[in-house]
């Protein structure tokens, strides 16, 4: 990071912020726990991508970055607390004042979700930006990430068409609505989802303080 030169960039930097935090962007003050800033990552990732303005403040104060350490502290989190390790694109923007502020961008993990977090506790978790959040994503958004195939649609067994019917009525899907509607094992209604996520006929959608499956389209 040594040969990393600030070009200008005062009114862009401007814009940026006051875009404030959201689904896409995450300001960064003080970078001192790679761990948290990993978390940042993995939920940058598994959504579409997204950046951290490394510098600013929460409310938008731009501070500068003041230790060149702290950008080894967010490529240490990138790289020895996210698996698959993430590379990140840093850009150096200096503003009115001589303050430099550094954008860090993450790129989407697309066919390489889920990108995990090892926690403290050696527990492997994956994050999902929300709005201005990373939120933990639950076991079964994990693991339709990672059995989904191309996409193609195959033919749905009935099971899989109770399901759609279901989703048809309420607008969307848990495994806990789907064993009651049918009758059957969380386990197997479980499955069922991820079969679906899998032909591209659901997707992920945060709502009320918890993730469901939603029709596509």
């Amino acid at each position: 990071m040594k040969d990393l030169r600030p070009i200008r960039g005062t009114y862009y930097i401007a814009d940026l912020i006051a875009e404030g935090e959201h689904e896409h962007q995450d300001f960064k003050y003080s970078i001192s726990d790679a761990r948290k800033i990993a978390r940042s990552i993995s939920a940058f990732a598994n959504n579409d991508g997204g950046r951290l303005l490394i510098g600013v403040k929460d409310n938008g104060v731009i501070a500068g970055v003041k230790n060149e350490e702290d950008i080894y502290v967010v490529e240490e989190a990138a790289s020895l607390y996210c698996s698959p390790e993430i590379e990140l694109r840093f850009t150096a923007f200096r503003v009115d004042g001589g303050l430099t502020v550094i954008r860090a961008e993450i790129e989407a993990a697309a066919d390489r979700r889920p990108v995990m977090v090892c926690e403290a506790d050696g527990r492997m978790r994956a994050y999902y930006r929300v709005a201005d959040e990373n939120i933990a994503a639950p076991d079964l958004m994990v693991r339709s990430w990672r059995e989904s195939s191309t996409g193609q649609l195959l033919r749905l067994t009935d099971a899989e068409r109770s399901a759609m019917t279901l989703l048809d009525s309420c607008g969307y899907l848990t495994a806990e609505s789907l064993a009651t509607h049918a009758a059957i094992s969380v386990s197997t209604a479980s499955d069922i989802i991820i079969s679906l996520h899998a032909m591209g006929l659901v997707k992920w959608s945060y709502s009320g303080g918890t993730f469901r499956l939603v029709a596509v389209g």
